[in-house]
């Protein structure tokens, strides 16, 4: 992808600073388990204050300080993690705008090990994530290395730009208010029930990611569509459950599976309409 440095007011990057405030400490298989539960976003609010302050413990912790120095890479991929994120909140501003509505930009924290957000403490185990309580984006970048180690997904700048995309695009749902129709018809469902309703959300801020990737591609280079790809179908529930457990639990899905990642993402990139990822259409289409 070719960018140029941009700056966000919304933006902080917190690396190489302790956490501040109630850090999660602990790790284990709990790690293993945050990460499926809540990878890339969905009702991060509610995991995070029902999963990992339930089952981790948490300490108090000066204000944040200094701990180490970032590295020239680290400081590049900030600057780039940064310039996405600007990128997202231009295109959704002129989206909006074109339908005659205001945009309200989201905020973005760049953290190590662990952060404390309005959903609750969270530690870098969770994966990238929304809080919709506060309307931010946080990630430690250090997860990619995770995904390409872990989950297979190739080594590329534009995974993180997927990823980031990809949680705007639930930032997205909560202003536009689709996030409390899916909470609100959730209530009285099956977990079964309640799980397809989480995999077409999921599969809606896959597709506005499709949606922003589509509005620059005279800035993208040959290879980052295949690097949002793999990223996606990296991430897949059936792919995560197949590496973890063995075998595949259709009915525990709460994201999506390789295929329906690949194929929402793509629907968004190749027709940059954004009326084609209508909620009720993605959830039914989910044929489990």
């Amino acid at each position: 992808m070719k960018w140029e440095r941009k700056t966000s007011k919304n933006f902080q990057d917190r690396r190489g600073m302790s956490g501040g405030g109630k850090a999660i400490v602990g790790g284990g298989i709990i790690g293993i388990v945050a990460l499926l539960l809540t990878m890339f976003g969905g009702e991060t609010g509610q995991v995070i204050g029902t999963v990992l302050q339930q089952t981790q413990t948490t300490t108090e912790t000066s204000e944040p300080v200094k701990t180490r120095d970032l590295s020239q890479e680290e400081i590049t991929l900030g600057h780039f993690s940064e310039a996405v994120f600007v990128y997202n909140n231009e295109t959704w501003a002129k989206i909006f705008r074109s339908s005659g509505q205001n945009y309200q930009e989201p905020g973005m924290v760049l953290f190590d090990d662990s952060v404390q957000t309005a959903c609750g403490a969270a530690s870098s185990a969770v994966g990238p994530f929304y809080c919709p309580a506060d309307q931010t984006v946080y990630m430690d970048l250090r997860f990619f290395e995770e995904l390409h180690s872990r989950f297979g997904a190739k080594r590329g700048d534009f995974a993180i730009a997927y990823v980031i995309a990809h949680e705007v695009g639930h930032h997205i749902q909560t202003i536009i208010g689709t996030s409390e129709q899916i909470h609100q018809a959730k209530q009285g469902q099956s977990k079964a029930a309640a799980n397809k309703l989480s995999v077409a959300q999921e599969l809606q801020a896959d597709f506005y990611a499709g949606i922003w990737a589509s509005h620059h591609k005279d800035i993208l280079e040959e290879g980052d569509i295949e690097l949002a790809i793999s990223a996606a179908e990296a991430v897949g529930d059936d792919a995560i459950q197949s590496k973890v457990q063995g075998h595949v639990q259709p009915e525990t899905f709460t994201h999506g599976t390789s295929a329906e990642r690949k194929y929402w993402f793509m629907k968004g990139y190749n027709s940059g309409n954004i009326n084609l990822g209508d909620i009720q259409l993605i959830f039914n289409s989910i044929q489990y």
